[in-house]
C-alpha cells in the first residue's frame, strides 16, 4: 500500500512509536510511562533487574525508494546539543539513557532499543559530526541484529480491504 502522510504525520507516528515501545515494553515486565520532558520521551523501570531507563524515541515513516535513509538521532546544528539533554534528563530521574528508533515502511515496520553507551561503543563512528545517526542500510541492520544489546522487533503489515478511493 503506497503511503501518503497527512499534515498531521510526523506528530502522528511520533506518539505512534512511543506507545508502541512503552506496550512491548510494559509485555516484558517494565512500568512504563510517557514523559514530556527535553531529552526523553520514556521512563522504564524493571522491578526485577532495578533498571531504569531514559529513552528518547526517534520515529520515521520512509516512503518506498527510501527504506535505507539514516534516522537522526541528536543534532548538533544551531546551538542544539540533543546528546547533553539526553544526559541532563536522565541524571535528573537517575536513569540509563537509552535510545530507540521507530521505523516504518510501506510493508513492514522495525522497532530497535539499545544503551546510548552501546551506540557509542558500536555505531556512533569515530568522526565528529553535526548529526548523529541511525543507519539503516542492510549491512548495520544486520549488525543490529546480531547484537544482543540491541533489542529488536521486526512488523510485517497485512492489510485487506483499505481502499479509498
Amino acid at each position: 500500500m503506497e503511503i501518503e502522510k497527512s499534515s498531521r504525520h510526523q506528530k502522528i507516528i511520533g506518539n505512534f512509536g512511543e506507545n508502541l515501545i512503552c506496550n512491548w515494553l510494559s509485555r516484558s515486565g517494565f512500568e512504563v510511562t510517557i514523559v514530556d520532558h527535553t531529552g526523553i520521551d520514556i521512563i522504564a523501570y524493571n522491578k526485577n533487574s532495578k533498571k531504569r531507563i531514559g529513552i528518547t524515541v526517534k520515529s520515521r515513516t520512509r516512503l518506498s525508494g527510501k527504506e535505507m535513509e539514516t534516522v537522526n538521532i541528536f543534532s548538533y546544528q544551531k546551538n542544539k546539543n540533543d546528546r547533553e539533554k539526553i544526559i541532563s534528563a536522565c541524571e535528573a530521574f537517575a536513569c540509563e539513557p537509552w535510545i530507540a528508533v521507530y521505523v516504518e515502511t510501506e510493508e513492514s515496520a522495525d522497532i530497535y532499543l539499545t544503551s546510548l553507551a552501546n551506540y557509542d561503543e558500536k555505531y556512533k563512528g569515530k568522526n565528529i559530526k553535526a548529526i548523529e545517526d541511525w543507519k539503516m542500510t542492510k549491512n548495520y541492520t544486520l549488525r543490529y541484529e546480531t547484537d544482543p544489546e540491541v533489542k529488536h522487533i521486526s512488523i510485517k503489515f497485512r492489510w485487506t480491504n483499505w481502499s479509498w478511493e
